[in-house]
This record gives structure tokens, C-alpha cells and sequence, in this order.
């Protein structure tokens, strides 16, 4: 199944973002309609189920409505959506590990819920997307992690090496209702979009008590938050993070404070020519007015010339060549993000009855989608790193399936393995040395199996 954009629904955005642009101040109306309107709901169905998540509260499932008849629930949303009838379900609450420690909850929409929210995306992102800034890149359409990364590394080695490495505290569970809700309605005069972006912020949270009780939270005397895992919070937490950017812009800092700054979602870095120390200042106040906070256990300035820093899974700063040993402002995969490769390297070769063949394409995925993301600046060190573990890993899963009693460096070579055992090696370059033994490149996906996907930290978050 195709997820290119349906034709008639990317003019109709076109047209929208085309509007907001040309017109800064103009607020847009009769929208409500377009949310239920059968092309873009059936677009929605598809994205929806394309991310193949886990069921809401009401427990159903993607197979389910399918074997009711997609058609007939589409048909079903569309005329509560027409009627006015359609309200939001709660959201369930489940707490997901984080990989530097502690636990961060996510909300699971049902299915009914994420495909108008869906819908709603479809039709206001073009709206909004005109007035985001240029120096935000999370969760916007052609932007991505790569894209900050890039301006980052760009700006280090021009000079802005006084570095703000912020983070917001709980930033999606913090953002104020009001100031939010005005945010959106700048663009949106239709009462019924806003009324619909207003249940789904008062909505409630399902979670479960120490004895296993369901127990709801939030719903309509809550007045922040906006619940991560929902299909439209990134957008209103691009929308609201937006206000910060443009009083940036508004009151000339990056000429002020002699810096740049680049924004992902709830996490940002200020890159300065020595005016580091004036720039966390101006961002608390600021922030602070907004209603936010800085994690200040997790935000430091650094000098990106004498020590490196973390931000989006890669690290940034001073790196030497191995050739001469000459230092240079480099980018290069995270000592964390390496780490959790080799775990996830080592859980998908544990003991298991599967094939081979099901393995190592499960675990080429892993390998060409994380080469995918950490596809910018140094990576030789990270790449040979990976290898070898790689190695080490299968030569030990295929002598305990083989029942090998040595070691089994003959019979699992790092020519076999990378060859007739046809896992990929990340050290592309080698490449002519692969040729030589058959060893397969990172390129070229293995037939009906994608690449999977890793997010702004390096993490995994399934096929693309």
C-alpha cells in the first residue's frame, strides 16, 4: 500500500499553506468539514494503520475494524464527526524506559480517536507550518534530525562554540492550555476545529492504581499538558515552542547574543560566540513567562572546543584524525547511541529457535537503519566499534546453534560471516575489500525487509 500523499489532498494542502503564507494574519474557517471528508479519513485509516500501534482503552485493533469492514467505520466516523456527535475516548497511559534512566509516559489514543487526529493534522499543518521557524526541525515534514544535526556541525566549525545545551522539563506535560489554545486560534477561526483541539487536551488519562485499578486522571480541570503519543501533540508542541522561537526572532538575539539556535521538539541548543552564560539567562525568563521550565540537571554550557556535547544521539566537538592526529571540530555517534546498538545487537541474537535467515534479516533492519541516521560526519571508529561486536555476537549465536566446541574464528570468519552468512558491515569504507569477498553494502535493502527507523536520539522506533 502506497503512503505517498493522494494528489487532491496534497493541492488542498498546497493551497493552504500557500494562503498562510501569502497572508500572515489571515485566521481560516469552514476547515471542520475537510476533516471528515472520505479522502482525507481514508488517508488518515492508512497513516494510522501504517504505524501499527497498540489498541486504546476500548481494546480494539486494527484486525478488528478490518474484519468488520473499514469502509463501514470510516463511514460511521465520518457522519459522528458531520453530526457533531464525535467525542474523544480517554487515553491510556504507559510508561516507556527512557535510555539515560527513568520513565517517560506516553498516551495511546483508541483507534477511532488517532485517525480524526489524523485528519486534523492533515488539514492544519499546512496552516501551521507556514509560521513555524526555520530553526525548528522535529516532527515537521521534509525536516528532520539529519537537517539540525548538519546546522549544528556547520555552525561549530564557523566559530559558535560557546554552547547552551538546554533541555525543558516535562515539556509536553507542561504546556499551558490557554496561551496554547490562543496560539491556534491566531490561525483557526473555526469554532468547531478549536472546540475538537480542546477535547483532546481535556481529555482524560487512564492509568492504574498500586492495587490495578483503573483510575482516570485530567479531563476537564486540567489546564496544561498535552498527552506525548497523541497524533497531533507534536504539532501543538511545534505550534507553542514556536512563540519562544519568535521572540527570539522579534527581538533580534541572534545578533544580540552572537548566536544560533536550533530546536527539536523539547530539547534545544543555543551555539554562541562567547555570549553562552547571557544566552541561559535570556532563555530562562523567557521560558519561564511561557510557562516552562528548564531541566537544569540536564542543561549545561559547554565549550565546544575543549570538551564535546551530546544532542540528537550524535556528539559534537573536538575529534582527532586517526591518520595524523590532527584535532578538528567533529560529529560523530554518541558513545550512548553506540551502546544501545550492541543491546539491541545482542537481543535480537539471542538463543531462539527461528531460521537464520529470519535473524540476520532481522538484524541487518537494525544495521541499515541505524547507518541510515548516523549517516553525517565521523563514523569510521563507531562503524569498526559495531563490527567487531557484530562479529563477536553472531560468531557465538552460530556456534551454539552449529554445537561448534572451539571458539569458532575458522568456521565463522569475519569473511564468512559478512559474506555467505550475508550480514552488512557498516564499514562502507571498505567497500572494495567487500566486493572482493562478497560481503553485501549497507545501499540496498533486502526485498520485504525495510531498514528500521531510529528517532531524533538514536533510538529505535520501528521499519519505516
Amino acid at each position: 500500500m502506497s503512503l505517498a500523499t493522494p494528489d487532491k489532498i496534497r493541492t488542498f494542502q498546497r493551497k493552504l499553506y500557500v494562503k498562510a503564507k501569502a497572508e500572515p494574519a489571515f485566521r481560516f474557517y469552514l476547515l471542520y468539514d475537510k476533516i471528515y471528508r472520505a479522502d482525507i479519513l481514508l488517508y488518515a485509516w492508512r497513516l494510522a494503520k501504517a504505524n501499527n500501534g497498540a489498541p486504546g482503552v476500548d481494546g480494539v485493533t486494527f484486525a478488528m475494524i478490518e474484519a468488520a469492514g473499514v469502509g463501514n467505520w470510516l463511514s460511521g466516523l465520518a457522519e459522528d464527526l458531520g453530526a457533531k456527535r464525535y467525542k474523544p475516548q480517554p487515553v491510556r497511559k504507559v510508561l516507556l524506559p527512557k535510555p539515560d534512566g527513568g520513565m517517560r509516559p506516553l498516551g495511546i489514543p483508541t483507534i477511532w480517536d488517532r485517525v480524526v487526529q489524523t485528519a486534523a493534522k492533515l488539514v492544519l499543518e499546512p496552516i501551521f507550518e507556514a509560521d513555524l521557524s526555520p530553526r525548528s526541525y522535529g516532527y515537521r515534514p521534509k525536516r528532520s534530525a539529519l537537517d539540525a544535526i548538519r546546522v549544528i556541525h556547520s555552525s561549530l566549525s564557523k566559530g559558535y562554540t560557546q554552547v547552551v545545551d538546554a533541555d525543558l522539563s516535562k515539556y509536553f506535560e507542561t504546556i499551558p492550555h490557554g496561551p496554547l489554545m490562543r496560539s491556534v486560534a491566531k490561525r483557526v477561526a473555526d469554532r468547531h476545529v478549536l472546540a475538537l483541539i480542546k477535547a483532546w487536551l481535556k481529555v482524560p488519562v487512564e492509568d492504574c492504581s498500586e492495587k490495578g485499578k483503573r483510575v482516570l486522571t485530567g479531563g476537564r480541570r486540567s489546564s496544561c499538558g498535552t498527552p506525548q503519543g497523541g497524533v497531533i501533540s507534536p504539532l501543538l508542541a511545534n505550534l507553542y515552542m514556536n512563540r519562544f522561537l519568535k521572540h527570539w526572532t522579534r527581538t533580534g538575539q541572534t545578533f544580540q547574543l552572537r548566536a544560533r539556535i536550533v530546536v527539536y521538539a523539547d530539547d534545544f541548543v543555543i551555539l554562541s560566540r562567547g555570549k553562552a552564560d547571557e544566552a541561559l539567562r535570556w532563555s530562562q525568563d523567557v521560558l519561564t513567562r511561557m510557562g516552562l521550565t528548564l531541566n537544569m540537571s540536564k542543561t549545561s554550557i559547554k565549550d565546544a572546543r575543549t570538551e564535546p556535547f551530546d544532542f540528537l544521539g550524535y556528539s559534537f566537538g573536538p575529534h582527532r584524525r586517526w591518520k595524523d592526529g590532527q584535532v578538528y571540530m567533529g560529529a560523530s555517534p554518541s558513545k550512548k547511541s553506540v551502546a544501545r546498538l550492541r543491546g539491541r545487537v545482542r537481543e535480537v541474537l539471542r538463543p531462539s529457535a527461528r531460521p537464520w535467515p529470519e535473524i540476520r534479516n532481522e538484524l541487518n533492519a537494525v544495521l541499515r537503519g541505524w547507518s541510515a541516521y548516523f549517516s553525517h560526519g565521523a563514523r569510521y571508529k563507531a562503524h569498526t566499534a559495531i563490527d567487531n561486536h557484530v562479529v563477536q555476537n553472531v560468531r557465538g549465536f552460530l556456534t551454539r546453534r552449529h554445537k561448534v566446541h572451539t571458539r569458532g574464528t575458522r568456521r565463522f570468519s569475519y569473511e564468512a560471516i559478512f559474506g555467505e552468512f550475508g550480514v552488512l558491515s557498516l564499514r562502507q569504507s571498505w567497500q572494495p575489500y567487500h566486493q572482493k569477498i562478497g560481503v553485501k553494502s549497507v545501499g540496498k535493502p533486502d526485498a520485504g525487509n525495510p531498514p528500521v527507523r531510529f528517532d531524533e536520539r538514536g533510538g529505535e522506533t520501528g521499519p519505516r
